[in-house]
């Protein structure tokens, strides 16, 4: 029974959580951490199954969250997740369950996922040229992902949605290849600003494509036209390629952000809740949890996590300041 909802001091009220589950990840990309890798939490601050569960179960039985997302890092390499997957499910079959992924591994693990019962994957993918992937993720295993994302497909975690970043200079001349990829194998494609977060701190605006650079790419080979269903708090604006029945969005975080109607709360694989992707503080509900904290008791630390959240994540703000922890130890 819902008792209070996430609500912050500007109205929002957050109904899908993210769940990081590791910071761990078995790709290097270039815009998210360096060569060598991270180092990782130490294994006794990561949540175990048990903690990710209950946390889970306070954010839905107690705080109307009614989306569920697991992240990472890459969620596939948590020994536990279709475990984890199976026991959110039992939470109710209201639930949406999805995971975004690299999708290495997923052509072992994604029947397994669909029966435990995940709704869907987003996987991210920037490029479908073996070369320029290899470039970009320090890894030669294109191959895995093709497969994975035939294996969610086919395991009906749809609709599939396949994340991409374009990189100035790197494959920012392939989006017109990816989209007609994506249309023709049946996946929902979507581009992705890239955002202040990668763990070297070398985010540059000014080396970012931007959302009208994505679109100019796009129109020289599509006609695109605004999709007719409602935005809400989809990140992504979407729109039908050549008048349809395929679509495509673009998120654009930096340029044209939609903090005002973002209705999403994270939980870090240490068990600490940020109430926005870019903020600085975090709230830790893993200490209090261990140290025998009621379910009642931690719902009521979410909710005051959750009052802190500013109005928008300001980078364009002079002063704004990039959080300390990257993309990979947050989860998207």
């Amino acid at each position: 029974m819902v008792t209070r909802p996430l609500a912050d001091r500007f109205g929002r009220v957050a109904t899908d959580l993210r769940v990081s589950l590791t910071d761990r990840c078995n790709l290097r990309c270039s815009y998210c951490m360096p060569a060598e890798g991270l180092d990782w939490l130490p294994s006794e601050q990561v949540l175990t199954d048990d903690e990710v569960v209950r946390l889970i179960g306070i954010a839905v039985e107690h705080l109307g969250v009614d989306e569920v997302r697991f992240t990472g890092g890459e969620p596939l390499v948590r020994r536990g997740l279709v475990d984890v997957v199976r026991r959110a499910r039992a939470l109710g079959e209201h639930l949406n369950l999805s995971a975004t992924t690299n999708a290495l591994g997923l052509a072992r693990t994604a029947t397994a996922l669909a029966g435990a019962g995940l709704d869907r994957v987003n996987v991210s993918l920037d490029t479908v040229r073996r070369d320029t992937f290899e470039t970009i993720t320090r890894r030669d295993r294109l191959h895995d992902v093709l497969d994975g994302l035939a294996a969610a497909r086919d395991a009906g975690l749809g609709p599939v949605k396949v994340n991409a970043v374009l990189l100035r200079g790197v494959n920012d001349d392939q989006a017109g290849e990816l989209l007609r990829w994506c249309l023709s194998e049946g996946y929902h494609l979507r581009f992705i600003e890239q955002m202040p977060l990668d763990a070297q701190h070398g985010w540059h605006r000014e080396a970012m494509v931007t959302a009208d650079e994505i679109f100019a790419l796009l129109e020289r080979e599509f006609v695109l036209s605004p999709a007719s269903e409602p935005r809400g708090s989809a990140p992504a604006e979407l729109f039908t390629v050549d008048g349809g029945p395929g679509t495509v969005g673009v998120i654009a975080s930096v340029t044209r952000p939609f903090c005002g109607d973002c209705d999403r709360v994270r939980l870090t694989a240490d068990g600490q809740v940020r109430n926005c992707l870019f903020a600085r503080e975090e709230s830790d509900l893993r200490t209090a949890m261990r140290e025998g904290a009621s379910d009642e008791e931690l719902a009521d630390r979410w909710v005051v996590a959750m009052r802190g959240k500013a109005a928008g994540h300001g980078i364009d703000d002079e002063t704004f300041l990039q959080p300390t922890r990257p993309m990979s130890a947050i989860g998207g």
